[in-house]
């Protein structure tokens, strides 16, 4: 008798045809998905693509133009009592604090009083805010609002949680905590799509889909995607390092693409084993040191960029009208020695060291409130510094100079730009500011319109502009003087993954020129592109040296686990181990293991008395995040034990 599957449940959402127009702009071309019970679902794409307008009209919130979309088998507008949502923007009330922000939302829900708060404390110690429940949240860091905006959504427990963007500009740290309460939520059943530009952290959603300009180009699990690449992904550390991408580019055969980071090279290959073959003898045959070769599995970006590639969506690769030689490589850029800096009695900034050369790419990363962008602003010359000195440009007092500044390019956080100005309005400004010879201003304008993609749109308002928009106008902006030395305060925001390869194209093609360049950002998987990086750790820094040399240098192994039972076998080991050791990524756990002989046995014995099956364990490199986790979360241990 042949058995009868079970009948697969119902969407929890579906969406069919689904298209929306502003006036003659059509935001959406017909989109298609469903997403089942208690499913992550990621809708990953650029600024603009369509992900917040899907979002409002799955909410209730927007009409569609034309299509049909479900949601608990209604229409939007009759689910939204079962729908949580958390904006782009803030949604939560800067005078009322923590506990009064949940109080509210809760008010709105009818939740009652007794399950209010035992739902609140939960939900606040899950994301490490319940000791600051008293905190109004106007003075909250960017991360702890966005965990109390996602509390304040799931304090009435949505079947539906709609989240868009709700990870830009939060720290890694942050972030794995808000991941980790996605999967315990998804676990309980609620069903979550959320929308990201990070593509390392969409890798733990349990589907994605990938949109681009109104279009939905692939549906799949991670795998899926990867398998679909039909490509391999080989890691070359080679020197000269330059030299050894050139002569690989002209090489053909089966390298079809090469992405440097930093200190090593990405080559996306056809078939693994003739492409380690070709990359070996290539550089032998260029009398290159090859120090190490590492093959791997593509990346998401990988699979999205290729994608994009094939509909001929890469953008334009110009030489910058360059109006003067730049600075000769190696010299000192930037140096501090114990910079400080405290505002009353809090000291945001403590004994910083730190050297920049010209020709350098210096990142500087840490989490929320670490101590960056008050480091960066006192180099600047915004800000001035509470002890310690400051060497730039040669330079050591009275950095707020015009002669200084002048030899400066710095893209802030906020955008630099005046939105009620024309984009070439604000070009215009900022040459005529830094003091751009006017023909060579015209050039530069052109480069920054072509390199943007902004041909025809020069007059157009740069408020209306979508945010990952405005940061490529925005670095144009700051580069159109050739500075000695550029600051870019998390310059690719938003930024889809082709704009963001360019980006860091451009950053490198100003470093070769002798320029030096120190940037902060939260995006791990890009910071490998910097040739030096430093971790700051409330207000201190507490790592230094190479991606390769920050990653090998972090004690004990990384761990994949993979049990068919993930979030219980988090929760258990979270218990046993420190919880930053226990990571979900979709379907499976990342442990850090100091003594991974000894610990692992402990691990697999907790699992099987607690009737937990383990189907596989093996070691991982650690990535820059693992590191990056591992290195605050151990100094902050340090700190916590010094502490009186």
């Amino acid at each position: 008798m042949t058995a009868i599957a079970p009948p697969r449940p119902e969407a929890a959402i579906a969406v069919a045809h689904l298209r929306k127009r502003y006036g003659a702009v059509e935001a959406l071309k017909g989109i298609e998905f469903a997403v089942q019970p208690g499913e992550i679902f990621g809708l990953i794409g650029p600024d603009g693509a369509g992900k917040t307008t899907t979002f409002q009209i799955l909410a209730g919130v927007m009409a569609a133009t034309a299509g049909e979309v479900r949601v608990l088998g209604k229409e939007p507008r009759l689910a939204r009592l079962n729908l949580g949502y958390v904006t782009q923007k803030f949604s939560l009330y800067p005078d009322l604090s923590i506990l009064e922000n949940l109080r509210y939302s809760a008010g709105l829900r009818r939740v009652p009083a007794a399950r209010f708060e035992a739902q609140a404390r939960s939900l606040l110690q899950r994301v490490d805010l319940d000791r600051f429940r008293d905190r109004l949240a106007g003075q909250l860091s960017g991360g702890m609002k966005q965990k109390l905006a996602l509390c304040c959504a799931l304090i009435s427990g949505p079947k539906i949680l709609l989240l868009d963007e709700p990870t830009t500009g939060v720290d890694p740290v942050s972030r794995r905590e808000f991941w980790d309460l996605l999967a315990a939520v998804a676990a309980d059943g609620v069903t979550v799509i959320v929308a990201t530009p990070y593509l390392d952290e969409a890798e733990r959603c349990h589907r994605i889909a990938l949109i681009y300009a109104g279009d939905i180009q692939q549906i799949g699990t991670l795998q899926d995607l990867r398998d679909s690449l039909g490509l391999r992904r080989i890691e070359v550390r080679a020197e000269p390092l330059g030299q050894a991408e050139a002569v690989l580019h002209q090489s053909g055969g089966a390298i079809v693409d090469i992405q440097t980071f930093g200190d090593r090279l990405d080559v996306m290959v056809t078939d693994a084993e003739q492409g380690q073959a070709q990359i070996r003898a290539v550089l032998a045959h260029n009398d290159l040191h090859l120090s190490d070769l590492r093959l791997d599995q593509p990346t998401l970006e990988n699979v999205f960029v290729n994608r994009l590639r094939q509909q001929g969506l890469d953008p334009a690769d110009l030489a910058f009208p360059t109006g003067r030689s730049g600075q000769d490589k190696g010299g000192i850029a930037i140096a501090t020695r114990q910079l400080q800096k405290t505002f009353g009695d809090f000291q945001a900034v403590r004994g910083v060291d730190m050297t920049v050369h010209y020709g350098e790419i210096y990142g500087l990363l840490g989490a929320n409130g670490a101590g960056k962008t008050t480091t960066i602003k006192m180099l600047c010359g915004l800000l001035p510094a509470s002890g310690g000195e400051i060497e730039l440009a040669g330079e050591t007092s009275r950095l707020d100079r015009s002669e200084v500044r002048s030899r400066i390019g710095y893209m802030s956080q906020k955008f630099t730009l005046y939105d009620d100005l024309t984009i070439r309005q604000n070009l215009e400004f900022y040459g005529g500011v830094y003091g751009v010879p006017k023909p060579l201003q015209r050039e530069k304008i052109d480069w920054v319109l072509e390199t943007c993609g902004l041909v025809g749109q020069e007059n157009r308002l740069t408020g209306s502009l979508p945010g990952g928009w405005k940061q490529r106008v925005s670095f144009g902006a700051s580069v159109m003087h050739e500075p000695d030395i550029l600051f870019l305060d998390e310059p690719t925001s938003g930024v889809d993954p082709l704009a963001r390869r360019q980006f860091w194209r451009l950053i490198r093609d100003f470093a070769q020129r002798g320029t030096a360049i120190l940037v902060t950002t939260h995006y791990l998987e890009e910071a490998e592109n910097c040739n030096t990086m430093a971790f700051m750790v409330a207000g201190a820094i507490v790592a230094q040296g190479s991606p390769s040399q920050i990653k090998a240098s972090q004690p004990g192994q990384l761990i994949e686990l993979v049990s068919r039972q993930t979030q219980a076998a988090s929760n258990l080991l979270k218990q046993r181990l420190a919880p930053w050791r226990v990571s979900i990524f979709g379907d499976r756990l990342h442990l850090v293991l100091d003594d991974p002989d000894r610990d692992l046995i402990a691990v697999q014995r907790w699992l099987q008395e607690a009737d937990i099956p383990v189907q596989s364990t093996r070691p991982i490199p650690f990535s820059l995040e693992d590191a990056f986790i591992g290195i605050v979360q151990r100094a902050e241990d340090v700190q916590r034990v010094k502490a009186p």
